[in-house]
């Protein structure tokens, strides 16, 4: 689905076929698209920003059926979704998506309630990782007039790139091996709860109490 956006995203802008594609596993918008612009011979890829942000959310807007008719929902995510908001959590995402790619992307699942896409971190806010955790947690303190600092942050990722972006930022650290990084992995990054998946996501194992 991913190089289907970048595919309808790319040849908008460049009028071209799409040739490679940067990996994308735990990296920012910014990062994927400077490094596939210059995949593909765009010397100047910033210059290009502004009109290709605005291709990827046309592109996902364009492509959102077919994100709900193939898209899979990790076992536990909507339970684990619904466990933080009963416990009046604000939830977010800290994504390397766009903000309209993100929340198109969750709403064509039913991921979307229970999150507050106004106070999260996205690829286009930066292109490193504790950046946008830190701007999540910046933007949830403005908004609900308390602080999230330290540990009142929780990350909950699949990559060793998110693992070390809540580390970077003094969050609690939670890793979830339901992608393409194994358990150890996420472990020897430094996260300090690890999960198979989220169905063993535990409130009691985050330090909540009823």
């Amino acid at each position: 689905m991913s190089r289907s956006l970048y595919e309808l995203a790319f040849e908008k802008v460049t009028g071209k076929r799409l040739g490679g594609l940067a990996d994308m596993a735990g990296r920012t918008e910014q990062a994927i698209m400077v490094e596939t612009l210059r995949l593909n011979g765009i010397d100047e890829p910033e210059a290009l920003f502004g009109e290709f942000y605005a291709a990827l959310t046309a592109a996902a807007e364009e492509l959102e059926g077919r994100m709900r008719a193939v898209g899979v929902v990790l076992p536990g995510a909507r339970e684990a979704i619904a466990s933080c908001a009963g416990r009046g959590a604000v939830q977010s995402a800290v994504t390397g998506n766009l903000r309209p790619v993100a929340i198109t992307k969750l709403a064509a699942l039913g991921l979307g309630d229970g999150l507050d896409f106004a106070v999260g971190g996205y690829g286009d806010d930066g292109s490193d990782r504790v950046d946008l955790v830190r701007l999540a947690r910046k933007r949830a303190s403005e908004k609900y007039g308390h602080a999230f600092d330290g540990r009142r942050t929780i990350v909950i990722g699949d990559t060793p790139h998110d693992v070390r972006g809540a580390l970077d930022a003094e969050a609690l650290a939670v890793g979830v091996a339901s992608g393409r990084s194994e358990a150890g992995e996420l472990s020897e990054a430094g996260a300090e709860i690890v999960w198979a998946s989220l169905v063993d996501f535990s409130p009691e194992a985050l330090g909540w109490r009823r």
